[in-house]
């Protein structure tokens, strides 16, 4: 049987690895000019919580910032090339940058059921905002660890890649 990569949580704080849903997120038009204001669009998403935790705790976070968090079936809608499980065992391995996952946090051995995180997509956040509305859910889901520094661990690579203008031939 496999353990659940979640906690159970019902407090006030937010930290890393916290999963927020529904959250109020304002999004830029694709065409955005800093010249011409514009109506902001207000989307809603699930999201966890990449921001250190002691950057949270300490209070030098003004603003938050948290990635989108779909259930495969979801993420699959707007991706149809994730349909291939073979895709999904690459993003499993840690093999397919920007995306991670997460065990369901109801059934964590049901893999179609786990939840994808894109690092692709950052939304930055009012520390405040997160708070109180972490408050409004009331009972909500924490990453455990060890499965919290795996994520954390997860984010750091994608961000610490470096592409090379040229590398060694391969070997023949």
């Amino acid at each position: 049987m496999i353990e659940s990569f979640w906690s159970k949580i019902n407090e006030s704080r937010i930290l890393q690895g916290d999963f927020l849903t529904d959250c109020n997120v304002p999004v830029s038009p694709p065409n955005y000019s800093a010249k011409q204001p514009e109506e902001i669009q207000v989307d809603v998403y699930d999201l966890i919580v990449v921001t250190q935790s002691c950057d949270l705790v300490n209070n030098k976070a003004k603003l938050v910032a948290a990635c989108p968090i779909y259930p495969i079936s979801e993420f699959e809608k707007g991706n149809p090339d994730f349909i291939k499980r073979s895709k999904w065992n690459e993003v499993r391995r840690g093999r397919f940058e920007g995306l991670h996952l997460l065990g369901s946090p109801l059934q964590p051995s049901n893999n179609s059921i786990a939840l994808v995180v894109n690092f692709r997509e950052i939304y930055s956040l009012p520390h405040d905002y997160l708070i109180q509305h972490a408050v409004s859910l009331g009972e909500r889901w924490r990453l455990r660890s060890p499965y919290l520094e795996h994520f954390s661990q997860a984010l750091a690579r994608f961000f610490m890649r470096v592409g090379l203008p040229s590398e060694i031939p391969e070997f023949k």
